[in-house]
């Protein structure tokens, strides 16, 4: 071998051994045909295949990094799915139970869950919510419609005209109004002082429930037609009813007119003033 092609062998070598390759072996032809002469002598060894590029490599070949087989992942025994559960039914607040509290629910929690109410289109054209307002161990609970202009003002309720007359029928009955507890059928005003609508009366009344129940009064006094049909469910004429008691959970109640409807009939106040009587016997009773 002259000293051109032993320099040539040399750097193929080099160069293979860059890439990781280090030994040769000679495969043994295999016969495939007639056409193949079997005393032709051993094969020549084959030469390595290479890239056109790499005909005249240079006297320091480029590293040439191998590619790498992709590598198949295995497949692994996913987990068995979960028991798929049952859509639980959407609840508005007020066909689910009342939150849980530990002991008594108060006041101030109904309130809390009231939040910035909108559960009705009353909260569109209200300034405030009329939750309620006095004493919250009250013996005597009044319950009315809803809030008015000054009520809505103020967020408090009858503060109005109505509210000053129903405050002089509770001194008549030697009471304060701090002694009571005041509150609504629905807690904003509806428009123009319209009477709540049905599905209004729906959305806030089981506040009200709940308020009463925080309370345990003695007595409800329904003021009006609507606090008559929310809290006792009578649809009835509220003069064929009024200063009737009836039973109503673990408490009383009576049903009279409204304030505003003996300021609408002034001669009517003496409707009140019977039924207010009827509150302070049964109020002084064992």
């Amino acid at each position: 071998m002259d000293d051109k092609l032993r320099e040539e062998a040399a750097a193929w070598l080099e160069f293979y051994r860059e890439l990781g390759i280090e030994d040769f072996y000679r495969r043994e032809p295999i016969a495939t045909g007639p056409a193949q002469r079997l005393d032709a002598g051993p094969a020549k060894p084959p030469e390595p295949r290479v890239a056109p590029s790499a005909v005249h490599p240079p006297a320091a070949p480029t590293r040439v990094v191998m590619e790498s087989r992709p590598v198949v992942p295995r497949p692994v025994a996913s987990a068995p799915p979960a028991a798929i559960q049952p859509p639980v039914p959407s609840l508005s607040l007020f066909e689910a139970p009342a939150p849980r509290h530990s002991g008594p629910e108060t006041l101030a929690q109904i309130r809390q869950d009231l939040g910035d109410c909108r559960r009705c289109k009353l909260a569109g054209g209200r300034k405030t919510i009329v939750f309620g307002d006095g004493n919250p161990h009250a013996e005597l609970v009044f319950v009315g419609e809803g809030p008015g202009a000054d009520e809505d003002e103020q967020g408090l309720p009858f503060v109005g005209r109505a509210g000053k007359l129903l405050n002089r029928m509770i001194q008549s009955i030697e009471m304060a109004r701090e002694e009571v507890y005041i509150c609504n059928v629905v807690k904003c005003r509806p428009p123009g002082n319209r009477t709540p609508e049905k599905d209004e009366i729906e959305e806030c009344s089981p506040f009200l429930y709940r308020q009463i129940a925080a309370i345990k009064p003695r007595l409800v006094c329904c003021l009006g037609a609507p606090a008559v049909r929310t809290v006792l469910g009578i649809k009835e004429g509220i003069t064929k009813i009024r200063g009737r008691f009836y039973e109503f959970a673990s408490c009383k109640a009576l049903a009279t007119v409204h304030p505003a409807y003996v300021l609408r009939n002034p001669r009517e106040e003496k409707i009140l003033r019977e039924d207010f009587e009827k509150i302070r016997e049964f109020l002084k009773g064992a």
